[in-house]
């Protein structure tokens, strides 16, 4: 009996996702469990797994489409198997955007009928040029190489020119061809003008690009925020840094690290700054699970360090290192990107000031973190220079009152400007 290859949802937060690359082609034999494909989702890149064994029949999702969580993108059944009754009636619906204003008609998109907005229409409506005969993700690589498809020759059936056409004439353009993205990672693909002239550049949303957009458009409209801020002396952080890094590479740790450590320490005092809003109460947690905010070339995406508060400085650092590396690279599992309690995001390293950080609902605040600097300031009524670090903390008005929040600040302070209590 065939079985359906679905698109699944692969993160909690997950609704749409971009089929990648397909890792089997139409007649291999498949287990259950074996890698069928890999998939962009809001988050990371993940694998689709076979769901039972017998032959990738048929392959219904070219790659590099998005289709929503449900599509069916394949079938699985006994060699020579009659899956028509499957097939027959599939289509890739519309991706409702929450982002956007409903369509007008609610009619499905019929896979091979995709309009690619980087090729003119047929001239003709009886004509069948190579536009016609080419697949979407062939036409879209071709726009992008620059390639004249109607030059390129199909290997596909009944001629239909396909991905691989496009690899091998990319392949014998020479140093024209643009570089080949790495194993894994998603090829960033842009829109140009009709005209070509370089005046501007429309580029497709990621799968994380849309997610960010949705889940802070949730934010700071119907959360009523306020932010507070304070000044923190790090002159103490820089002299135990020094101390630690004496005592080997093992215990060398970033003022981030310490930074971490400190706000981690601080909520495990302030259950009711480590909260989330759930409409009809607050839910405070007595164990911090920090999120931190790390940049990706395809957005923000916030790794949790779970427990922050009971590990140790030294692994909390390389914790951190290591949920970075990870995020950069799109290998985060969901479980490591989901279930943070109060989040921070450090600007420091670019330079910023100030800033103030969007709420990732629903979480109660989030820190955002300037860059240190050197300031003269007054000691011991004379004049001296300080390193000192500015941090803005914004604040759900619903679960944190003003006085709240100022009192996890004042200890946040004292963990910052007292950093050996930090240290056990």
């Amino acid at each position: 009996m065939a079985t359906k290859v679905t698109m699944e949802a692969l993160s909690p937060t997950m609704e749409e996702g971009r089929l990648v690359t397909w890792s089997k082609n139409e007649g291999d034999v498949v287990k259950s469990g074996d890698v069928l494909a890999e998939v962009e989702t809001d988050k990371a890149i993940m694998e689709l797994v076979a769901r039972a064994d017998g032959v990738l029949l048929k392959r219904l999702v070219p790659e590099g489409t998005a289709a929503p969580v449900g599509t069916l993108l394949g079938v699985i059944g006994a060699a020579g198997e009659d899956i028509s009754a499957v097939t027959a009636s599939v289509v890739l619906s519309e991706a409702k955007d929450p982002l956007l204003p409903p369509p007008v008609a609610s009619a499905p998109v019929v896979l091979s009928e995709a309009k690619d907005p980087l090729l003119p229409p047929p001239s003709a409506p009886g004509d069948t040029p190579a536009f016609n005969r080419a697949s979407p993700l062939a036409r879209r690589l071709a726009g992008d190489a620059g390639l004249d498809i109607r030059a390129i020759a199909g290997s596909g059936p009944g001629g239909r020119i396909i991905k691989r056409d496009i690899e091998a004439a990319l392949s014998g353009a020479g140093a024209s061809s643009p570089a080949a993205s790495p194993v894994g990672e998603p090829q960033k693909q842009v829109l140009r003008s009709a005209q070509d002239d370089g005046g501007f550049r429309d580029i497709p949303l990621t799968q994380i690009r849309k997610t960010i957009a949705k889940r802070l458009s949730e934010s700071l409209g119907p959360i009523p925020t306020f932010f507070l801020t304070a000044e923190y002396d790090l002159s103490k952080v820089m002299e135990l840094r020094r101390a630690m890094a004496e005592l080997g590479d093992d215990f060398k740790v970033s003022v981030n690290d310490v930074l971490l450590k400190a706000v981690a320490t601080a909520l495990a005092q302030h259950p009711e700054v480590n909260s989330h809003w759930l409409g009809d109460r607050i839910r405070q947690h007595d164990r911090v699970h920090l999120g931190m905010a790390v940049a990706t070339d395809d957005g923000l995406i916030v790794p949790v360090i779970f427990d922050a508060h009971l590990k140790r400085m030294k692994d909390l650092s390389r914790e951190a290192k290591e949920l970075a590396r990870k995020a950069r690279e799109r290998k985060l599992k969901p479980e490591e990107y989901t279930g943070s309690t109060f989040s921070v995001s450090n600007l420091g390293m670019f330079g910023i000031d100030q800033f103030t950080a969007i709420i990732n609902p629903p979480e109660c605040g989030i820190l955002a973190i300037g860059t240190a600097s050197e300031q003269v300031v007054m000691v011991d009524g004379a004049l001296g220079t300080r390193t000192v670090l500015r941090v803005t903390m914004s604040c759900d008005h619903r679960a944190i009152d003003g006085a709240v929040g100022a009192r996890f600040m004042q200890t946040l302070r004292r963990m910052i400007e007292n950093p050996l209590m930090l240290v056990y």
